[in-house]
This record gives structure tokens, sequence and C-alpha cells, in this order.
């Protein structure tokens, strides 16, 4: 990764052609981490120490940003399809940990690949948090007027329901620059994330032991998004993370990767 010195750069190409960066870093089995919206790859920076002492470690740049290509026109399943992409390259055995808008496409990708041996999904909107029209009209015009800082900065505010502290600690971050740069795919993430409703029964066969991680002090419907995936998956466990809300591994990384490694590596 850019932020690991061990890390190398390699690509992927996705079922329709886009290819797609991953940084591999660490040694063991794979770990496949899926960031969420305004990030690239190296949002994980505070967390590779940890996950590369057991895992190889691969940290994709999702289309439209970092070393990433991307296409004409926008599908979310187009992004299902390079996690699955991304799973089948790096062999069997592979877990997945999926952040927000991530955790979509790392949940859809497990019906496209029978290669995902372990799930950990952060927070995964899935329909329950939702932008207003009035918030990605804000995103659109922000875009438009290329007031990046602002757009990204409105985004963590009014959908991720970040406070203002965790706000100014993000900007902080080395990984903000590539917040900035990928702001152009924020208003379209949210149009898609609109559009996308979560059907359990799709995923009651679905056989793969899944952590679902929940901030206590995230918005009501990534709670809503916890129950309706626990309901729903036979094999999932739902963990509570007191004090947190859309940013652990930030606000408190030790916790995170403690949780983090204690259900990937279980028995």
């Amino acid at each position: 990764m850019t932020d690991s010195p061990a890390a190398t750069a390699e690509t992927v190409v996705s079922r329709d052609g886009t290819p797609i960066a991953v940084w591999r870093g660490g040694d063991g089995p794979p770990l496949l981490l899926v960031h969420g919206t305004t990030a690239e790859h190296g949002r994980w920076a505070r967390v590779l120490p940890a996950f590369e002492e057991h895992f190889t470690v691969l940290a994709m740049d999702r289309r439209g940003r970092g070393g990433s290509g991307d296409a004409d026109g926008y599908a979310l399943e187009r992004e299902f399809e390079d996690v699955a992409a991304v799973v089948e390259s790096a062999g069997e055995g592979v877990a997945v940990l999926g952040h927000s808008y991530g955790a979509i496409c790392a949940l859809e990708a497990a019906l496209l690949t029978d290669r995902i041996e372990r799930l950990v999904l952060y927070e995964p909107p899935l329909g329950f948090v939702r932008a207003s029209t009035a918030v990605v009209e804000r995103l659109v015009a922000l875009l438009e007027a290329d007031e990046r800082d602002e757009l990204v900065a409105f985004f963590m505010r009014e959908v991720a329901g970040l406070g203002d502290a965790q706000l100014e600690s993000m900007r902080s971050m080395p990984s903000w620059q590539g917040r900035l740069a990928a702001a152009h795919t924020i208003p379209r993430e949210e149009l898609g994330g609109r559009e996308y409703a979560f059907d359990p029964d799709r995923f009651r066969s679905l056989d793969v032991p899944t952590l679902f991680l929940q901030g206590s002090d995230s918005p009501e419907g990534f709670r809503q998004a916890a129950e309706a995936v626990d309901a729903a998956l036979p094999g999932c466990r739902v963990l509570v993370m007191p004090g947190q809300r859309h940013n652990a591994m930030d606000t408190d990384t030790a916790m995170f990767t403690r949780e983090v490694l204690a259900f990937l590596r279980a028995a």
C-alpha cells in the first residue's frame, strides 16, 4: 500500500474490462479490504500493521479512484463484480472486510463467488441510510463548483453522521487528499445507493460466517441494516462498538483491529 513500504501494486481486470488496482502487503491467508465512499486504499493505513502481521492484505482502489480505472456510465452492480474479480484472483479462503458503501459491494460479491471464507461488514447502508434529494442536489452542486473539500465534509456530516471532532481528525490524516481526489464519485454513489434495497430472501442461503460491525452512536439506519442482515444471514453476528460511529478504525484503532482479528482468526 502507499502507506506501507512493503506493499506492492497489481491490477485485476473486472468483468467489464475495467482495471482495478490492488495493493498487497503482509504475509498469510488473503484478506481483502474494500473501502467506502470518498475513500481509496490509503484509508486503511492505521489498521495495516495489525492486519499484515497475520494476513496477506489486499486493499483495492474501487473504480474511479486511486490507481483503478473507470467506465462510461455507472452501475452499482459493476462494483459487485469488481470485488468478486479481486477475490477470485486472490486464491482460496479469502476473508473480506468492507466498510460502508464498500460493505454493500462485499456482501453482494459473496453471491458471485464461492471463495469468500469470512465476511466483515462495517455499517453498509443497504438502503436504510439514504441521503435526501436535497442532500444529493447539494453534493452535485458542490462538485460542479469544484468545492471538493466542502463536498467531502458535507457528505461526512450529513450522510455518514460524523461529528465535528471526528471530521477534523479525518481532515488531518494523509488519506484526506485521496478523498478529495475521489470526490467526483460521491454523488454517483449516493444516487446508486438510493436505488439499492436489501432483499433478505437473496441471502438466506449465504452460509458465510459474517460479522456486522455497528457503532453505538451511529445513525439509526445502520442499526436497522444490522437487524436486517442478522435476520437474513444464517451465520451472522452483530457487534456493537461502544462510543463509536462510522469510522472506528480511526477513532479506536486498537479496539477495531482486535475485534476484527478475533473474528477472522476464530477456528
